[in-house]
């Protein structure tokens, strides 16, 4: 790595760094507003409310990271070029695609920030966030594992692995341990259905252990006397953009198995994929953006059409993911899409700059 390769890819990360700075706390100032209306309600203060924010702060940076990208390139570089610094560069004959490569340079590193960030740090954050909640929200005992949502239900201890919504359920455990009578009852049933004020459990097998033996049958359906509330289960759906790549590939598995419908974990999984690449796209869009008009426009403006490219690609971004969940069209081509489609307008506007 040359002095210049050094010198252009700090420019790149210590922009990005400097914008994410500014970022975080507008955005937990957002985050914790949206959390005044349940300040309050059971043991939920703002003690609590302010450590949920803080522990959500990670999956949301992770999300804003490409267009943290952007900005912070065109802040960083934009200050080079401000001072004639890029000019000076292309005048020595640096050429428009070693100003790329070395710019490209610091996006790895910043990539490789972002992965660290949204697979290992946010999903664990976000999860010890969300469980803090629950649990300060509704007092009950629950918790998330990778075999799925376990709680204690009046004496019983119940495993879903699967929650839809808070009223759909899929492949439900219930355990209960009778020591007086010396019997274990093990109940398996496929779903479970919130309607009308109770549970209603389907397709349902039921062991009962005794020191007469083990007696076993199948059940069509039956009501669920249970304390859960829809309420609570709704607050605990896995959310697709809080699990890791290896965590939705798993999840699209079991949901697959159980032939339900993974279109929404699907599209999660190839962005999650595909965000490095992206990553690196808002680098190559920010070249041009700042070549094209080194000395006609200021820092200030060149940074507006930064975030207006960043909000348009967000924009576009989220048809594409909206269109496939509505239409049942192909993940991946929707993840792809925009993508290469602000790739294709940054190569062919660098050539028009070049």
């Amino acid at each position: 790595m040359t002095i210049l390769d050094r010198y252009l890819a700090g420019a790149v990360i210590s922009g990005t760094l400097l914008t994410l700075g500014g970022l975080t706390p507008l955005m937990g100032i957002f985050l914790l507003s949206d959390e005044l209306n349940t300040i309050g309600t059971a043991r939920y203060g703002l003690g609590e409310a302010m450590l949920f924010t803080l522990l959500s702060l990670p999956r949301y940076l992770y999300q804003l990271f490409p267009i943290a990208t952007l900005i912070g390139a065109l802040f960083g570089l934009g200050t080079l070029a401000s001072r004639s610094e890029l000019v000076a560069m292309r005048a020595a004959g640096i050429s428009v695609a070693q100003l790329v490569r070395s710019a490209l340079l610091g996006g790895v590193l910043l990539a490789l920030l972002a992965v660290v960030l949204g697979e290992w740090i946010a999903p664990i954050a976000e999860q010890r966030g969300l469980e803090l909640r629950r649990v300060a929200l509704s007092g009950e005992a629950a918790q998330h594992t990778p075999h799925g949502f376990w709680a204690i239900d009046d004496g019983a201890y119940v495993n879903i692995r699967a929650i839809q919504s808070g009223t759909q359920l899929v492949d439900i455990d219930i355990y209960r341990v009778d020591a007086s009578a010396g019997t274990l009852e093990a109940t398996h049933a496929k779903h479970a259905y919130y309607q009308n004020g109770r549970w209603l459990l389907t397709d349902i097998a039921r062991s009962r252990v005794s020191k007469h033996g083990v007696q076993v049958e199948q059940i069509a359906e039956a009501e669920w006397n249970s304390l859960l509330d829809p309420d609570l289960l709704k607050v605990v759906v896995i959310d697709p953009q809080v699990l890791p790549v290896w965590g939705l590939y798993t999840y699209i598995r079991f949901m697959a198995v159980n032939q339900q419908d993974a279109s929404a974990y699907e599209v999660a999984f190839w962005a999650k994929v595909l965000h490095p690449v992206l990553t690196l796209s808002m680098i190559l869009i920010a070249i041009p953006l700042l070549l094209g008009s080194a000395r006609t426009s200021g820092l200030g403006r060149r940074l507006l059409v930064g975030i207006l490219v960043g909000l348009l690609y967000y924009l576009i971004s989220r048809s594409f993911a909206y269109l496939a969940l509505l239409f049942g069209l192909n993940a991946l081509l929707a993840s792809v899409a925009a993508p290469v489609l602000f790739i294709s307008a940054a190569l062919w506007w660098l050539r028009r700059v070049g």
